[in-house]
């Protein structure tokens, strides 16, 4: 069974995503047979932004941290770290060095604009040919601008196409529909269960950063429970990102 093979239209990969070699090893007790990482939490551990180019070294760190589980790994590079389409494959090589089994490459840019389409399909290009599974991301639904189904067609070149922030089941089956690619859509609690995403054809259902945030709660949860007071609700991805340092031009 490889990592590609986890990926089944109808019979989706639940995909955990942990956000440091803790997390990962308690997801990888449980018998999940494939782990992410969610780069919100590893850039709230190390106290960094998240998606600005600012976790290159930890999230390296966490990859060789990881190979070690028996499980298959797939890590979260953000855009790749660089515009450059040789960095992103050195970075790629590096990774498959160690045992990564995939990879997730985002077109989304801090500002909130998209990379343009030419520059992500010669990033995801120079991603592929080092034996990992390059999982092409797009923030269309995400930050709301640009063409979905524009982006997951142009992106076929890929082994998977990842869109988060789709909450329709139409919606969600309409890009099945458009690709040849396995679709993985972020689970949301408020949005489709498994089995309906099951239905419409999804090949995987990643958490993204939710097992992070719900961790937080916990914690907070747990604590305020002492003082008989009730904890506010699991902190929304938004509210997560208000509170670490703004994006250096460094990292930017």
């Amino acid at each position: 069974m490889t990592f590609r093979d986890l990926h089944r239209a109808g019979d989706p990969l639940l995909l955990p995503n942990a956000w440091d070699y803790g997390s990962a090893a308690m997801l990888a007790a449980q018998g999940f047979p494939a782990i992410g990482t969610t780069s919100l939490g590893v850039a709230a551990v190390h106290g960094k932004p998240d998606a600005a180019g600012a976790t290159r070294a930890e999230t390296i760190e966490l990859a060789e941290s990881m190979k070690d589980l028996g499980v298959f790994v797939t890590i979260d590079i953000e855009g790749g770290f660089s515009d450059d389409p040789a960095e992103v494959g050195e970075l790629v090589a590096g990774l498959a060095a160690l045992g990564v089994a995939g990879v997730n490459l985002e077109d989304g840019r801090p500002d909130g604009t998209l990379r343009p389409i030419e520059l992500h399909q010669r990033i995801i290009e120079a991603a592929m040919g080092h034996g990992v599974f390059v999982n092409a991301r797009t923030d269309t639904a995400w930050l709301k601008t640009g063409d979905t189904l524009e982006r997951v067609r142009a992106y076929g070149h890929a082994d998977g196409v990842f869109v988060p922030g789709l909450t329709g089941l139409a919606e969600i089956a309409e890009v099945v529909e458009a690709t040849d690619l396995p679709l993985n859509v972020l689970y949301q609690p408020a949005g489709p269960t498994l089995a309906e995403l099951a239905g419409v054809g999804v090949a995987r259902v990643s958490t993204g950063s939710l097992l992070y945030r719900a961790a937080l709660h916990g914690a907070l949860a747990t604590l305020l429970a002492i003082q008989d007071k009730a904890a506010p609700a699991v902190p929304s991805y938004g509210e997560i990102t208000a509170i670490l340092p703004a994006p250096s031009s460094e990292s930017a």
